[in-house]
């Protein structure tokens, strides 16, 4: 594989940010919704959280179009060239833009709304990352029960990535350590039958892209791939220590593990930001190998 040129550059980033924004808007919102009683102290900082996420993510949404004519022009003059634009919206790459954009302004309008508004962004999520589904690889394999996969796959993630901030927030505060002990021990009892899903719902889709083994060692696509399932594993080991020994130790009242747990928390963010950033990578710039 050649070095990125600048266009693609750009599109990795965009389309990072628009992971970010999207899952992180997401996931607090299903958090709140999840466990609103526990982060209840957190409730105005999570929803404004929410909407500068949900923001970011419709700014990625429109520069990643615009990037796109840049990529067909070769030129920064295709990202305002109405004729390019103009194509690209008659294609499912507008059609995904479309989804975006009415997915990122209902999660915005929805966290100002009283009572149904945590249901109402909620949607608009489900709206955003039903774009997914339809552009890229996976739209390719032509099988609607894969995308619903994938949309799943996607929600538990935004759902991973939502109870990061609250969590790391909460076990920073003495007052709050007991909430944020019973947030971790709630979170692990979730993350039980969420880790199998990804696992599997991520196993299925390798291998439905791929087609072998062989080939995730074989071409640069594959060891991409493999380099994001070996970050997942380290993500998921530490979950694991969090699960079995830090936030136990925190619900019997031992609150000098809290900064253990932040530290925990602050790794596992980075490590998740490098498996966004492959991801990333992986639907901007690589195509599937023959």
């Amino acid at each position: 594989m050649s070095i990125p040129d600048t266009w693609e550059v750009a599109a990795i980033i965009a389309k990072l940010m628009l992971y970010i924004g999207f899952a992180g808007s997401t996931g607090l919102v299903m958090v709140r919704i999840a466990f609103s009683t526990l982060v209840a102290p957190l409730g105005d900082r999570m929803r404004m959280q929410s909407v500068y996420l949900a923001a970011l993510a419709l700014g990625a949404s429109v520069v990643g179009f615009m990037l796109r004519g840049a990529a067909l022009t070769g030129g920064a003059d295709g990202m305002i060239d109405p004729e390019m634009l103009g194509l690209l919206w008659t294609t499912p790459v507008g059609d995904a833009l479309i989804c975006r954009i009415i997915g990122a302004a209902m999660i915005i309008w929805g966290e100002f709304i009283s009572r149904v508004g945590k249901w109402v962004a909620l949607v608009g999520g489900i709206v955003a990352f039903w774009s997914f589904t339809n552009i890229g690889h996976v739209p390719d394999l032509g099988q609607s029960g894969i995308r619903l996969l994938l949309l799943l796959h996607l929600l538990g993630v935004a759902f991973w990535v939502g109870i990061l901030g609250p969590l790391r927030n909460l076990s920073q505060q003495s007052e709050h350590l007991d909430n944020a002990a019973l947030l971790g021990h709630r979170f692990g009892q979730v993350a039980a039958a969420i880790v199998p899903v990804l696992i599997l719902a991520g196993i299925l889709m390798a291998w439905l892209l791929l087609g072998d083994l062989e080939t995730l060692g074989s071409t640069v696509y594959g060891q991409t791939l493999l380099a994001k399932v070996v970050l997942v594993g380290v993500v998921l080991a530490l979950a694991a220590i969090n699960k079995l020994r830090i936030v136990p130790a925190m619900q019997d009242g031992d609150a000098t593990v809290a900064k253990r747990l932040v530290r925990s928390i602050e790794i596992e963010t980075a490590v998740i930001l490098a498996v966004l950033a492959a991801t990333a990578t992986l639907t901007s710039v690589m195509t599937l190998p023959n």
